[in-house]
């Protein structure tokens, strides 16, 4: 039975935009799955060094029926094949897919926690995700958009529509 997973991509380097872009329209061929839209890109400061660039961020929503580990497998597949080097802790990078959500579960694996770890505190992926699916509700954290609403990120700014694929 296909799940709603929501998938969030951010990326500093390399064309943040294209790496996006790519990252959809892998997203959009992968077995199993359907890809039924995706959010406006958002800029905001890193999270964390601040040597960096600034990031562009999008969340998508997927239709999948991939299980949850297979489904991290073909995310990462993608950052590989897109050139991610796993360097510093929230440091830049040409692309980051991270499972969000899948369906309502909550996951605790080693290899993946399911709401992702800090979601309710992090405005840059808060707010596409409210853009796509306004009403979804965060398990064990509460709707989304409240947790936007607490949210306070002064740099994140929407930069452009839904990007077509």
């Amino acid at each position: 039975m296909p799940v709603l997973a929501h998938v969030g991509l951010g990326s500093n380097l390399e064309g943040p935009r294209h790496q996006i872009e790519r990252a959809l329209g892998a997203l959009a061929r992968l077995a199993d799955s359907r890809l039924l839209g995706s959010s406006s890109l958002y800029a905001s400061a890193p999270m964390g060094p601040a040597d960096q660039p600034d990031y562009l961020n999008a969340v998508a929503a997927l239709e999948t029926s991939l299980a949850p580990l297979d489904l991290l497998d073909a995310l990462q597949a993608i950052e590989q094949i897109q050139g991610r080097l796993r360097g510093r802790r929230w440091g830049p990078r040409t692309i980051d897919l991270d499972l969000l959500l899948y369906g309502n579960r909550q996951i605790d694996l080693p290899r993946l926690q399911v709401p992702h770890p800090g979601i309710g505190q992090r405005s840059f992926v808060l707010a596409p995700l409210v853009e796509i699916a306004a009403d979804i509700d965060i398990p064990g954290q509460g709707r989304a958009c409240d947790l936007l609403a607490a949210c306070n990120d002064p740099s994140l700014r929407r930069l452009a529509p839904s990007i077509q694929i």
